[in-house]
Parts: C-alpha cells; sequence; structure tokens
C-alpha cells in the first residue's frame, strides 16, 4: 500500500481505478444515498450511478462492486446515520482485492475509508488497510 496525496478525480480523469466510500442505505425508489464526500462527487459527475448502486445492494447486499467508469464501491457503513464500521471496512477491504485480482488490474486509487465525513482516525485505519493491501493499492488524501 502507498499513500499519495492529490484529487481522486484527477487520477480518474488519467483512466485509473478509484474507490469511492459508500453506505448501505437504499430509499423506498431503491436508489443509495450518497450524501457526502467521493459518493456525493462520484454521484454529481455520473448520474445515475446511485441507482446502479441501490440495485446492487438491494440485490446482493452492502459490498464491494464494479459500478463501471472504472469506478469501484468501498463500503464503510450501513448508513449515512451510523458511524463507519471498522469491520465493514475490514470485509471491503478483502473483496477489493479478490475484485481487482480477478479484473487483472494493477493500480487502484482508495480514498482514506471512514476517516473524512467519518471522523474515524487514519492510524487506526491503515492498520487494517496494512493488513489487506499491497502495492497495487495508492491511498489518496487530499492536500491540505
Amino acid at each position: 500500500m502507498q499513500e499519495i496525496v492529490g484529487d481522486i478525480w484527477t487520477f480518474h480523469a488519467q483512466g485509473e481505478m478509484v474507490a469511492i466510500t459508500t453506505g448501505g442505505l437504499i430509499d423506498k425508489n431503491g436508489v443509495c444515498s450518497m450524501p457526502r464526500g467521493c459518493a456525493r462527487q462520484a454521484r454529481e459527475r455520473f448520474p445515475g450511478i446511485e441507482k446502479v448502486l441501490g440495485q446492487m445492494i438491494s440485490q446482493h447486499g452492502n459490498h464491494v462492486y464494479d459500478l463501471g467508469n472504472r469506478i469501484i464501491s468501498f463500503p464503510v457503513e450501513n448508513s449515512p446515520y451510523e458511524n463507519p464500521d471498522t469491520r465493514l471496512i475490514e470485509q471491503s477491504c478483502r473483496e477489493l482485492v479478490d475484485l481487482i485480482s480477478r479484473c487483472g488490474r494493477d493500480k487502484i486509487i482508495v480514498p482514506r475509508p471512514g476517516c473524512g465525513g467519518g471522523g474515524l482516525e487514519w492510524t487506526d485505519v491503515s492498520k487494517i488497510l496494512d493488513r489487506h493491501f499491497d502495492d497495487r493499492f495508492q491511498i489518496i488524501s487530499q492536500e491540505t
């Protein structure tokens, strides 16, 4: 795992695959709530992505999914009304490693899961990621 600084969407525009941290809340229309952070940014850039994710969660549960357009969901919480869950982050790490291995990608950009609006401490979350991620995984933080 490598740590980098920058804008996740700049890397995406250069052809890189990116993960977005997501929750599992689905409304009555089957749309996934993507209210903040990189999930909100993805929803604004890719109209309809919230419906794609909502359908996948409705059918298969709150897991890592390829959403198309080189965007991968990375669940960190079940609802935006609760704190990120480190057990869910651990599950998402395992699933992301599996997905990246199956699709043969040699790099993916991942934000610090649960550390922005979620309020988790990076020192705690990085220990979870270290157990699973190899040098294909670049963890991005925004410039300060």
